[in-house]
């Protein structure tokens, strides 16, 4: 991974790692502090339950979405929180879901931005209500400005801009960079790096309706079929990755895979060599931080990162370090 341009987010890094070390420690207790006074005072039997509401703009059967979750209810357990999860790909019915939340009197937050101008409105009227709101995953460029305290993800372009720069590495000339679903800001921020990355390399953004794999699937095949100059496919989520082995598999493509994003069968991908490698962002750890924070936030005034986004990728998963990440994808964690 190259670290040139996220040296201003050590420090947020840095409290990541020790907000995790903390929350081991008391982990045995389920949440709740020691008998020392430590003044972490959520879950003990003089603080009532606290209820979070995370809103994603995810639809059903998606991979990634089960990893945020996985994570998200691992510190809702530890926390004595009780979690309700609300997902939809259509933005008007994720603010829909906010508003809910916020007529519910729910005490915390937690909102995916994929695509922000459609959520602004809602989550601000959280912020005014005086609910402690969190982001994670996506609108990195976006959570600020709608008064949110934290954010966790990855900066999407300079995400981009590194595996860009493998692919320029690789000798890459002509990239097809597959955006799975328009609108999302995070999905264009993730191609536009690549271009930035790759140089002089050229490369061609290709839309496809993500909810319709079979049409994913022959889109890509017709798109390597009609142009053989393409010698790389970036995909931007995992499912996206293994419809375009199939589509290089019919097409007769000799061009080299890679993606954004990882799941058990995608990991098994790399580990076969049909994907050269993936961008991680550890999901498990923004579903976990997420509402982590927020248990901080509601019980001790504690915000993490400074004001400043907490970093939790890009890095590369590769046939260097595959072995590792496959135990962990078995375990449901990576």
């Amino acid at each position: 991974m190259n670290l040139r341009n996220t040296g201003r987010y050590t420090a947020t890094l840095a409290a990541a790692l020790l907000l995790l070390a903390a929350m081991v420690a008391c982990s045995s207790t389920g949440g709740k502090p020691a008998a020392n006074g430590n003044g972490m005072t959520a879950g003990t039997a003089n603080t009532p339950r606290k209820v979070v509401a995370m809103i994603a703009h995810w639809g059903p059967g998606v991979a990634f979405a089960d990893l945020v979750r996985k994570g998200a209810e691992t510190a809702a357990a530890k926390d004595n929180i009780e979690l309700r999860v609300s997902t939809d790909p259509d933005a008007p019915t994720q603010a829909n879901y906010v508003q809910s939340a916020i007529d519910s009197h729910v005490d915390g937050i937690a909102v995916t931005l994929a695509k922000p101008d459609a959520m602004a409105s809602a989550v601000e009227a959280a912020v005014k209500a005086g609910i402690p709101v969190v982001a994670l995953n996506s609108g990195f460029d976006a959570w600020k400005q709608m008064g949110i305290s934290q954010f966790f993800g990855q900066d999407e372009s300079l995400a981009g801009q590194q595996a860009g720069q493998r692919l320029a590495k690789e000798g890459a000339k002509k990239t097809l960079c597959v955006v799975h679903e328009q609108g999302n800001v995070s999905l264009e921020a993730r191609c536009a790096g690549v271009k930035q990355g790759l140089g002089g390399g050229e490369i061609e953004n290709l839309y496809v309706n993500g909810n319709d794999m079979p049409s994913v699937q022959s889109t890509i095949t017709a798109k390597l079929q009609s142009d053989p100059s393409i010698d790389h496919i970036m995909t931007l989520y995992s499912a996206i990755g293994m419809a375009a082995v199939s589509a290089k598999q019919t097409a007769g493509s000799k061009a080299t895979i890679a993606t954004f994003d990882t799941d058990a069968e995608l990991v098994n991908a790399i580990k076969s060599g049909q994907v050269a490698w993936a961008v991680d962002q550890q999901p498990f750890l923004q579903g976990y931080l997420a509402v982590d924070a927020l248990w901080l936030q509601m019980n001790n005034r504690n915000t993490i990162g400074g004001g400043k986004a907490v970093l939790t990728g890009p890095s590369f998963i590769d046939n260097t370090n595959i072995d590792a990440i496959a135990d962990l994808a078995k375990q449901g964690t990576r």
